[in-house]
């Protein structure tokens, strides 16, 4: 058994680290930490958690943290840099669902987070915890950067027309002008009260946010970069708010190219992500839904060219809390620590 810490325990990535923690068969949660709510039961907190978790609430003070064999941080950004050089002395790895370890230029941290990074050093080695796309690298990490949720399904939406993977040097769309048009449900915002995400503000209502720039971009950019493997990379990122409790969906929008107009964009998606246990590349015509995919790791993509155009529409749809966060931390979990991949994740969608 794979002794396991959450810092941060009362949050909505939180406590979905708990529902899918408390059902992983190699795993024994050790420590749950809150400031705030020490010494309070979990599941008086929480109580879908009744008899499936029996700790209660520590201080991280009270917490031995060094016992552990890995730590997942469900907290504001600057917590987890915080500690990573006391827990990787003590041999724990860490998982930090917060932008500590995402960004490998400090000074873009710096700018988009408003605080210096604590730890350069320990960023660099950190791997950005991307399964589809990394999956060699996390197996070996000691630190994992996970993925926001927004650039989870911006990225693997884009990922087969950029990738070397399938198109080797062809150049078959416009890799300079995405468009990533982006709905998040409230429960992005995290738990909390802030009046944007009350229920009077954002319930029958819709509005875009952050156009003149979100923290997610430059993360978007950095992966996709990494994916092309050249610079020349560029996107236009616009994230709404929709009156849903959980869910992305993004619709991405690529000009198609010379080497591009005779392509099956279909059957590249399809060969791209052949095998891969949480991507489901969708029949042609396939319309997504984010109740599809309510509660589950999985991600649905469907590919589109409206009129054989030169525009390529994918679509995309996943749980923000999910595989847009704490089920993306457990997947990279199972790599770390040799499991299988989908140990822990089987769950199936909610529907209604």
């Amino acid at each position: 058994m794979v002794k396991v810490g959450i810092v941060g325990g009362t949050g909505y990535t939180g406590v979905e680290l708990l529902r899918l923690l408390a059902q992983h068969p190699q795993v024994q949660l050790q420590y749950i930490t809150s400031r705030t709510e020490a010494g309070m039961p979990v599941a008086e907190m929480f109580p879908s958690l009744r008899g499936k978790v029996s700790l209660k609430f520590t201080t991280p003070d009270q917490s031995n943290l060094g016992e552990c064999d890995a730590v997942f941080f469900a907290t504001p950004h600057g917590v987890a840099m915080s500690q990573a050089k006391e827990l990787l002395a003590a041999n724990v790895k860490i998982l930090d669902l917060a932008a500590d370890f995402r960004l490998k230029d400090t000074l873009e941290f710096q700018k988009w987070y408003g605080m210096e990074h604590a730890c350069p050093d320990i960023l660099k080695e950190a791997v950005y915890g991307l399964p589809e796309i990394n999956r060699a690298a996390i197996q070996k990490a000691r630190v994992i950067g996970l993925p926001g949720c927004y650039p989870t399904s911006i990225q693997l939406g884009l990922a087969p027309l950029i990738s070397n993977k399938l198109i080797q040097g062809k150049k078959i769309v416009d890799t300079q002008h995405f468009i990533a048009d982006s709905k998040s449900g409230t429960s992005g915002a995290g738990r909390k009260a802030e009046i944007g995400t009350l229920l009077a503000e954002a319930a029958d209502n819709f509005k875009a946010y952050g156009v003149k720039g979100h923290r997610h971009l430059p993360e978007i950019t950095q992966g996709l970069k990494a994916i092309a493997g050249h610079e020349a990379v560029g996107i236009t990122f616009v994230p709404h708010l929709t009156p849903m409790i959980r869910g992305i969906h993004s619709t991405i929008y690529a000009r198609i190219l010379g080497d591009g107009l005779e392509m099956d964009f279909q059957k590249l998606y399809d060969d791209f992500y052949w095998g891969e246990p949480f991507v489901d590349v969708m029949p042609p015509g396939s319309h997504p839904e984010t109740r599809s995919v309510r509660g589950s790791n999985g991600l649905k993509i469907a590919i589109h060219r409206p009129g054989n155009s030169d525009t390529l529409v994918i679509l995309v749809v996943e749980d923000n809390l999910v595989k847009g966060a704490s089920g993306q931390g457990v997947q990279c979990f199972n790599l770390m620590f040799g499991f299988p991949e989908t140990l822990g994740l089987d769950q199936i969608a909610l529907l209604p």
